[in-house]
């Protein structure tokens, strides 16, 4: 399994996010739960969010966010992913 970083840039429709908001956090309570999101959360200025997720490509992982409520909507303007390899950490068993 491979881990990804996600920075995903709010565009300025809030009202629309903030509509959708709920279903999207559900849909990442239930990645949680199946382990494939490990960590995320929006920056502290509400301009994004960065998403950190396991899968086992990226492949995987772009159908993965796929399924994210936001994804049907315009409300994430600008995606920016990257294959993160952790050698620190407490997430790195030993």
């Amino acid at each position: 399994m491979a881990r990804f970083v996600v920075e995903w840039v709010f565009g300025t429709n809030r009202d629309e996010r903030l509509a959708v908001r709920p279903a999207h956090r559900e849909w990442a309570a239930e990645q949680a739960k199946q382990g494939v999101l490990l960590a995320g959360g929006p920056w502290a200025n509400d301009t994004g969010a960065q998403v950190v997720f396991e899968a086992a490509d990226r492949a995987e992982l772009e159908k993965i966010m796929a399924t994210d409520p936001y994804a049907d909507t315009n409300v994430i303007v600008e995606t920016r992913i990257r294959e993160w390899n952790v050698v620190a950490g407490a997430w790195i068993a030993g």
